[in-house]
Order: C-alpha cells, then sequence, then structure tokens
C-alpha cells in the first residue's frame, strides 16, 4: 500500500460525481476504478499499461474472493425465473381472489406476500402484481395503493431478510471479520425499512390515504381502475401450475439455505448457531438455491408443467438476468479494494476525522441524508452501499468512532432503499409499476410523498441514536411521529377534498 494523501479520496469521489450527472453506474465505477489505479501507478513510478493490468487484477482477485456470492445469485434468480414460468403465482392469484371479500383482507394479503416473497425485489414486483392485480380491479382498489404495496415491501424486506441476495451483497461489502453478522445487526437501524413496512400495515388495515393516493383510490371507488392491459408477448407462464408451485420451491430454498449455513460453518459439529450461520454464508445459501432448483426440477418436469428444453432455458435466462447488478458489485469490490489497499484513502479519511471537531453522534444522520439524496438520484440502492460502505468503514475506523459502525452502517442501507423505492428511476419503482399494470407517472406521484414522509421522520431517528447509542427510543419515537403524521395528513386532505 502507498500512501497517497488526500488523492486517495478522489477514486470514490469521481464515481460518486459521475454516477450523479450521467444516472449510470457502470461506467461510473469503472472509471472510479482507473482513477484510483492511476493514482498508485504514479506514485509507484509504474508505467502506464499497469493502470489496466492492475485494474484486472483487482477485479479477477475479487471475483475470486467472493465467487461463491456469484454462484448463489446465479442460483437464485435460476429459481425465480421456473417458479414464475411454472404458473404457480397464476395459481395463487385464483386462489386469493375466492377468499378475500373485503378491501382490508386484499390490501393486507398483498402487504403479507411481499414480505414472505422476500428472496428479491424484483421477482416480488411482478409475482405480487401478476397475482393480485385481478382482484384490485374488481374490488375497485386504485393500481396506484397496489404499486405503492408491493414497492414498499420489495426493497425494504430485501434489505432486513437475512436470506436474500441483498444480504449477501451487504455482507460483501463490509470489510469486517464477519460481514454477515454485521449486516443483521444493522436491522434495527434500518429505520427507514421497518417504518416503511409499519406505515403500510397501518394504512392496510386503517385506509388513511391523504394527498393524490387519497385521490386515486377515491377515483377507483367511483369509475373502477381504467387501465386497459395488453396482451404481452413475453408472457411464457404455464397453465397447468397450482399454488404450491410457488410455495414450495421457494420454501425449500429458505429452509435449505439455513441449514446450508448452519452446516458449511460447522454447527452439526458442535459450533454454536450463531458463529456457524456466519462462518461461510454465501456458500450455505448457495446449497439452498440449489435445493430449491432441484425441488422445481422434481415438482415441474414428471408433471409436464415444463419440457426439459424449457426448463434449462428458464434457467439460462434467469442466470442472465443477473448479469446487470452483478457487474455492479464487481465494479464496486474493485473500487473498495483500491481504495483500502493500493491507495490508503482509510488511513487518511481516519486521520482527517480525528483531526476534526465534527460530533461523531451527527454521523448516522449524515450519512442517512447523503444515501438518500445518491440514492434518490441514481434510482440504484445496491450502487450507493456498494459505493459508500466502504467510505463509511474506513470513516468509522478513526479513533472514537468504532461504537457507530453499526448505526452507520445501518443508515447507509437505510438511505439507500429510500431512493430504490421512490426514485422515479429505479428499477423497482418501474418493476412496480408494471407489476401493477399502474402508469408509472402515477406511481411516482403517489408513491413520493409517503416515501419522504418516511424518511424525514428517519432522519430525526437518526440523531436520537447517534446521541443514545440504542436504536429502540429513535425507532420508538419514529414510530409515534408515523402513525400521528399519517392522521394529521388524512384529515388535511380532507378538509382540501371537501373545499374543491
Amino acid at each position: 500500500m502507498i500512501q497517497t494523501g488526500w488523492l486517495s479520496i478522489l477514486p470514490p469521489l469521481i464515481a460518486i460525481a459521475l454516477a450523479l450527472m450521467t444516472k449510470e453506474v457502470y461506467s461510473s465505477l469503472f472509471l472510479g476504478v482507473l482513477s484510483g489505479m492511476v493514482i498508485y501507478v504514479a506514485a509507484a513510478h509504474e508505467p502506464l499499461v499497469a493502470v489496466f493490468s492492475h485494474s484486472f487484477d483487482m477485479m479477477a482477485g475479487k471475483i475470486a474472493d467472493n465467487s461463491y456470492m456469484i454462484i448463489f445469485l446465479a442460483l437464485l434468480w435460476a429459481v425465480i425465473t421456473l417458479v414464475g414460468r411454472s404458473g404457480g403465482s397464476a395459481a395463487y392469484g385464483r386462489w386469493a381472489e375466492r377468499k378475500l371479500k373485503s378491501k382490508r383482507a386484499t390490501k393486507l394479503a398483498t402487504a403479507l406476500l411481499g414480505v414472505l416473497i422476500f428472496i428479491d425485489d424484483g421477482f416480488n414486483c411482478l409475482t405480487i402484481g401478476t397475482v393480485m392485480r385481478p382482484i384490485y380491479d374488481r374490488q375497485r382498489i386504485s393500481r396506484e395503493k397496489l404499486a405503492y404495496i408491493i414497492d414498499a415491501t420489495a426493497a425494504p424486506v430485501c434489505i432486513i431478510a437475512p436470506v436474500s441476495s441483498w444480504a449477501v451483497a451487504v455482507a460483501s461489502e463490509i470489510s469486517e471479520t464477519n460481514g454477515f453478522h454485521a449486516f443483521l445487526s444493522t436491522i434495527p437501524y434500518n429505520f427507514y425499512a421497518l417504518l416503511t413496512i409499519l406505515m403500510v400495515v397501518f394504512i392496510c388495515v386503517t385506509g388513511l390515504d391523504f394527498g393524490k393516493m387519497r385521490k386515486a383510490e377515491e377515483r377507483a371507488r367511483l369509475e373502477g381502475n381504467q387501465e386497459v392491459d395488453e396482451e404481452r408477448g413475453d408472457t411464457k407462464a404455464s397453465g397447468k401450475g397450482k399454488v404450491i408451485d410457488l410455495v414450495l420451491p421457494i420454501l425449500v430454498l429458505i429452509v435449505c439455505a439455513i441449514l446450508g449455513m448452519a452446516y458449511v460453518g460447522g454447527f452439526f459439529s458442535g459450533v454454536p448457531f450463531s458463529e456457524a450461520i456466519g462462518a461461510n454464508p454465501t456458500a450455505g445459501l448457495s446449497l439452498g438455491a440449489f435445493a430449491g432448483l432441484v425441488t422445481a426440477l422434481v415438482m415441474y418436469l414428471p408433471r409436464k408443467i415444463m419440457k426439459p428444453k424449457e426448463f434449462v432455458g428458464a434457467i439460462v435466462n434467469g442466470i442472465g438476468s443477473i448479469v446487470p447488478p452483478m457487474l455492479i458489485l464487481i465494479l464496486s469490490w474493485s473500487l473498495g479494494g483500491v481504495c483500502r489497499e493500493m491507495i490508503g484513502t482509510g488511513e487518511f479519511i481516519s486521520g482527517f476525522v480525528a483531526s476534526t471537531d465534527l460530533p461523531l453522534g451527527l454521523l448516522p444522520f449524515l450519512i442517512f441524508v447523503i444515501a438518500a439524496l445518491m440514492s434518490f438520484s441514481m434510482g440504484t440502492s445496491w450502487g450507493t452501499f456498494s459505493m459508500l460502505i466502504p467510505i463509511v468503514t474506513m470513516i468509522c475506523s478513526a479513533a472514537g468512532a468504532e461504537h457507530l459502525l453499526i448505526p452507520a452502517l445501518g443508515a447507509t442501507l437505510a438511505g439507500s432503499v429510500y431512493g430504490d423505492h421512490c426514485s422515479p428511476i429505479s428499477d423497482t419503482t418501474i418493476l412496480a409499476s408494471t407489476g401493477a399494470r399502474c402508469a408509472h407517472i402515477r406511481h411516482v406521484e403517489t408513491q413520493i410523498p409517503y416515501a419522504t414522509l418516511v424518511a424525514v421522520i428517519c432522519a430525526v431517528g437518526y440523531l436520537i441514536a447517534g446521541l443514545t447509542d440504542t436504536p429502540w427510543i429513535g425507532l420508538g419515537i419514529g414510530a409515534v411521529l408515523l402513525m400521528a403524521a399519517l392522521v394529521l395528513l388524512h384529515r388535511k386532505t380532507g378538509r382540501e377534498s371537501s373545499a374543491e
């Protein structure tokens, strides 16, 4: 490692600035990696061609270090694609339509399904939208509400679910001996995810809508949903699927993933469970994903839900769909490696923080605000926390800031998810409006006030958490403020509607 002083902070700043300006993460991260290597090569007096050789060496090394994660993500997306093609989602929709008799029950069932399908946010949005949309139309619930519920139980649920691609991605970014254990510790500090789930349940039960969402609900109640669904040529779901075809492969995946983490970590040889599941979590998750794949094979082929060629084709398509987010991870791993291992970014930031008089208690609040602004501007939570986690880790390694690492990481994840939840250019926001077959701009304009209300209350919570060194006071006060704000805003919107 070479100490390069203030130049060491340029690569992450370049990546972040380019991402904010261009709204394009891939080239921004790659140029961040190259700029870091330019700084290293210049300081080490190596030839210019070494910039590229060192860059590719770093990428290859990070791929090797995280090979199990790549295997897990590939297998996970293969299972997700197979489950969608089996027709199990459509079968669940037909079953639910017979069972759900009230609007409250329908909305709560949507939220519950969103929580249960926590392994991936994109799969969540498309599956639940397809399943629940006919029921919402029949009961005259707006598609804007459907899009909000499935969006609010997508990324906010995935980011606190231990068995998900998100958990593994976050754990891989944390430069700790046990990154997975650190991820679990951030869950109580992920105020945005927890308060968003609380808000969804509260609104489903009480119906206390406000703003444009309330107007959309009133329009749907009086006129019904006016959208016309178009048949899509890429719809390939089988008509032979049953509810069990949706439930069993995912259930097997989850159970076997937990057992796999325990097995790989030595739980069955006497290692405590809490230590075992964090020893090599991606290896255990890969076993669980493979078990889900085998379950789908055993369930679908003998019953001729799919032909062998279709089954293999779905696996290939599923693996192909994970390539874009995987590129983000590889580039962010490489950028973090350059900063930590080659140009001394951590040492420089640590020394700078130690020499300032900034109250450390403000750190979670500031990090949440920065992450929220970045993720909203870029429309990607993975890109945001991939850039910020290495920086936050290095800042908290400064003297006196170690106790704020977990709160700061929780704030990073919370702010990152806020943007993913409501940014107009977020893939999850787009998938939610697609799944609900709701005009994208209407989904965005009805959802932003809801998401931003939670984000503002979270900022207050992080101020409290930074001063009290506990998540529970800030979380409790945030929950009370959120429910009070919903009541007041509902009444205010009602008075405005009456005046109109």
